[in-house]
């Protein structure tokens, strides 16, 4: 029975031999025409990266809320998780300082200012008061200055005077003398008596006398005008010492008003400061965002100047992933260049030398790269998402992890695999600016 079935299924290979040769070669070159298909198809290089999501600017980044002054916590108005739009207040400090405890301190240093200005405008009407009185100086002594000129005029006339009449007198002496020698000749001689003698010697001792007379008025004349020289003297010492005292104490009173105006600037200077400062009471939001997390707990906690209270996470940020790149792929990378992510907790089917066949991935581009290395060894590069392309998810926040596929060339298949066997690195692609495609 066994040898009959063997028998039989000997028979029908026979009879189907050619049969399934030919179908086996026709399935061999159906798939080496779909492997060289394949071998021929196109495929990205890419470049594997991993990075987290972060912001373009710093302002955008989350920061700590720090308090400017020293104070003790009186008040919250937050709890972790509220949104807060920039100007709310966060929480309300109260003063620590003993400087700063007076709570009329704004008003008794205004009362200050007050009073200093007051004495300001006292030491402006001092001063006019002095210039009034320097001006009125000056008048006085310009009257006794041209007084005593005209004096000294008047006493040189009057010595000029003396003079011609000393003048007079000694001519006249001199003529009596001759007059009186003549006739006393003339007397011996019996030519003239000795009454008209005598006469001769009166006329020449009045003549004397009026030549001694005339002798001393002018030296009078003289002393007058030396006087009043010396009183014109006396009026220049006399009235610029008084003017120099004047003007020392119109001195003063500016040096006492400009040190007035030196405190008045120094109170108003720390008035502002007061109310600066009281303005640090309340400890206010930057910029809109949601408080992730408070750093001081409670009521009546004391913080110093610098202490952060709490955390905030801005609010409409533009987003942007920083990749870890090696310094061996470092020079396959440039400004511009494209790149596909895939954010965690988004759902993602990636075929990486098919982009255009991936879901869930959401285009980039390169915008800045750093140039120094980090501690880790590696080189930083910020991407941002690609102009007029799909958009990354409004969900998006500061520190999700990203996996960053960086697009390269397009070579076949065959090429990629050729390259993976030999360990050859990518081709380098330097990315074409769009504006020099529509160029």
């Amino acid at each position: 029975m066994n040898q009959e079935l063997l028998t039989k299924k000997e028979n029908f290979w026979l009879k189907n031999s050619d049969w399934v040769g030919r179908k086996v070669r026709t399935r061999i070159i159906l798939a080496c025409f779909l492997l060289a298909i394949f071998l021929f198809l196109p495929w990205t290089q890419n470049i594997q990266t991993t990075g987290i999501a972060t912001t373009l600017l710093p302002s955008e980044q989350p920061q700590e809320i720090q308090t400017v002054i020293a104070g003790r916590i009186t008040r919250w108005n937050i709890k972790d998780g509220d949104f807060v739009k920039k100007g709310d207040t966060i929480c309300v400090l109260d003063e620590v300082k003993s400087e700063y405890l007076n709570p009329d301190l704004l008003s008794q240093t205004d009362i200050q200012i007050q009073a200093k200005e007051q004495s300001v405008l006292s030491y402006n009407s001092k001063i006019s008061a002095i210039n009034d009185q320097i001006k009125q100086l000056e008048s006085v002594r310009d009257l006794s200055f041209k007084k005593t000129v005209n004096k000294i005029e008047q006493e040189q006339l009057k010595l000029n005077a003396e003079i011609a009449e000393l003048t007079a007198a000694s001519k006249n002496a001199e003529i009596a003398k001759k007059q009186f020698e003549r006739d006393s000749i003339l007397g011996l001689e019996k030519l003239r008596s000795s009454i008209e003698v005598e006469n001769r010697r009166l006329k020449w001792q009045e003549a004397i006398a009026k030549l001694y007379s005339a002798e001393a008025k002018v030296k009078i004349a003289k002393a007058s005008l030396e006087n009043a020289k010396i009183e014109l003297q006396n009026i220049r010492s006399e009235y610029g010492e008084k003017l120099s005292k004047t003007e020392s104490e119109r001195y003063s009173a500016i040096s006492a008003q400009l040190e007035t105006e030196a405190e008045v600037s120094k109170l108003r200077n720390s008035y502002s400061n007061y109310a600066i400062r009281a303005g640090f009471y309340f400890i206010l939001a930057p910029q809109s965002g949601i408080i992730s997390k408070t750093l001081v707990k409670g009521i009546g906690e004391t913080v110093k100047e610098g202490d952060a209270i709490c955390t905030i996470v801005p609010d409409g940020a533009s987003m942007a992933v920083a990749m870890n790149v090696k310094p061996v792929d470092l020079p396959l990378f440039s400004k511009n260049l494209h790149v596909q992510f895939v954010f965690d907790g988004w759902p993602t089917i990636v075929f990486s030398g098919w982009p255009q066949t991936s879901y869930g991935t959401f285009p980039g581009e390169i915008y800045a790269i750093d140039n120094n290395i980090n501690e880790k060894g590696e080189y930083r590069v910020l991407v941002r998402p690609a102009k007029g392309e799909k958009p990354w998810p409004d969900q998006l926040k500061v520190g999700v992890g990203a996996r960053g596929y960086v697009l390269l060339k397009t070579v076949p298949v065959w090429y990629e695999i050729w390259r993976q066997l030999n360990g050859f690195p990518p081709d380098f692609y330097k990315f074409a600016n769009t504006e020099k495609k529509k160029k």
